[in-house]
């Protein structure tokens, strides 16, 4: 009897919590159109917050920021070569992101000219 007691308590308990969270997704969503924030601005805006900046990329890498792409490769392969013997997938990483910010802009740039 007190398992069936238990029980009913826990769906009824759940069947709140759904609700409520459901009617909050529903006043999100109706704040953010009020706004004139769309889903893809908001994926936009989270993306661009993860993405290394430029500055931080050189400095990863330990090269000056008028520094050219071949410069750029011969660091990073010294860095990641490095790596290698030591083993941090932590700077590995780093390391790659760096070195792909900074492709990224030099494409950019011979993009756009």
């Amino acid at each position: 009897m007190a398992s069936r007691i238990l029980a009913n308590l826990i769906v009824a308990g759940g069947s709140v919590i759904v609700r409520a969270a459901a009617t909050a997704w529903r006043q999100a969503v109706v704040n953010g159109q009020r706004s004139g924030i769309t889903p893809e601005s908001l994926k936009n805006a989270a993306a661009a917050s993860k993405q290394m900046n430029l500055e931080e990329a050189y400095k990863i890498l330990g090269a000056d920021s008028n520094a050219g792409i071949e410069e750029v490769m011969k660091r990073y392969a010294h860095l990641m070569q490095q790596n290698e013997k030591h083993g941090s997938f932590y700077l590995q990483s780093k390391v790659y992101r760096a070195k792909e910010r900074i492709e990224q802009e030099v494409q950019e740039q011979h993009g756009g000219q």
